[in-house]
């Protein structure tokens, strides 16, 4: 009696005879709309990641059948952006939901093996000016090379070190460490660091701050907010402004600064799988940690394709959890040097 396909365990359409791929899926069956609705990205942008990914998902294997390609692509984007493995979205492309988790699987490998390809601060002289004018055109603020600050992500409560990864709202999290340009666009992502550490710790701890501090980059800054002490590569907000230009210096600062907040909320409202809607990760720290990375790949890799962001607010219920942050000045009088000339030679 011949079994219907949606039934088959992975396992089945994976293991046979012959060596060929299973397309029961083909883009160019659906409409672009369709491809929007229900992967989250139109036409062209997959078939750039099968192209991108395609040697990737195609390695050498034991198994005799092997899932394409272009279906591990569009699982795998169902998946970050629905948050979901219902048997709906593996129903669109006929595999099971263990060949879904398995495809999320190899998708993901994929893009965080490429991250450094799409993430990373720009090095030609030319496109570090065209940062810094980017960001001068938002508020008034010189010299700004990014901005930075920490958003949690939660995930399962994993089975060792369970403490760790416990944020200051009572959750399992990753406290995820990103800088992004004016435009949105991630220049750095950290994604590992447990939900326990708080943000000042993470950027301390973090392989940003080594980088900036080798002092690869001598003519700028980043900007952060107050949870973050003050650096010589690393502007914060001053605590009580007194005079104009202090005023000034923190309003341009914030409207500075906001962007990475638009930014936490674009990836959480295109990548559903991580907001929380549909409850949290569902894997170890560290495979929940590569699926974030992957979504910033994605997003840094859409914003390339010039696919506007979306509008829609973010539906989740994980929130940063809010720093209790000590109000206390920076010891690095070099640091307070740097902002005050900042103070007198642009905001005076």
């Amino acid at each position: 009696m011949a079994v219907p396909i949606a039934v088959l365990d992975c396992d089945l359409l994976l293991y046979g005879r012959g060596h060929r791929t299973l397309d029961r899926f083909k883009l160019e069956d659906v409409t672009d709309e369709y491809l929007v609705s229900t992967y989250g990205f139109p036409r062209q942008f997959i078939s750039y990641l099968v192209e991108l990914l395609g040697a990737s998902l195609s390695r050498p294997t034991q198994r005799s059948r092997a899932i394409s390609p272009e279906t591990q692509i569009l699982a795998a984007l169902g998946f970050y952006t629905s948050g979901s493995f219902q048997t709906r979205m593996g129903d669109a492309i006929g595999i099971s939901q263990a060949s879904m988790s398995r495809c999320v699987a190899n998708v993901t490998e994929a893009l965080v093996e490429r991250a450094s390809q799409f993430i990373h601060f720009p090095e030609d002289e030319a496109t570090v000016q065209s940062l810094k004018d980017d960001f001068y055109g938002l508020a008034g603020m010189p010299g700004v090379l990014g901005v930075v600050d920490c958003t949690h992500v939660a995930i399962k409560a994993p089975n060792a070190e369970d403490l760790s990864y416990v944020n200051r709202k009572g959750l399992h999290s990753l406290n995820c460490l990103m800088v992004c340009d004016a435009r949105g666009v991630l220049l750095s992502a950290e994604t590992h660091w447990p939900g326990s550490l708080p943000d000042c710790t993470v950027l301390q701890q973090a392989a940003l701050t080594s980088q900036f501090e080798t002092e690869l980059h001598k003519d700028g800054w980043l900007l952060g907010d107050s949870s973050f002490l003050l650096r010589t590569w690393l502007m914060t907000p001053l605590h009580i402004p007194e005079t104009p230009a202090e005023y000034r210096y923190n309003m341009a600062h914030s409207a500075t600064h906001n962007v990475i907040e638009r930014t936490f909320r674009t990836i959480r409202s295109r990548f559903r799988c991580l907001d929380g809607s549909k409850g949290t990760l569902q894997y170890s720290p560290e495979k929940s940690s590569h699926i974030i990375l992957a979504c910033c790949v994605l997003h840094n890799i859409s914003l390339e394709h010039g696919l506007d962001v979306w509008s829609s607010p973010a539906t989740g219920h994980m929130e940063q959890p809010e720093e209790e942050y000590e109000q206390m000045e920076s010891m690095d009088s070099e640091a307070c040097r740097i902002r005050q000339e900042l103070l007198l030679t642009h905001f005076s």
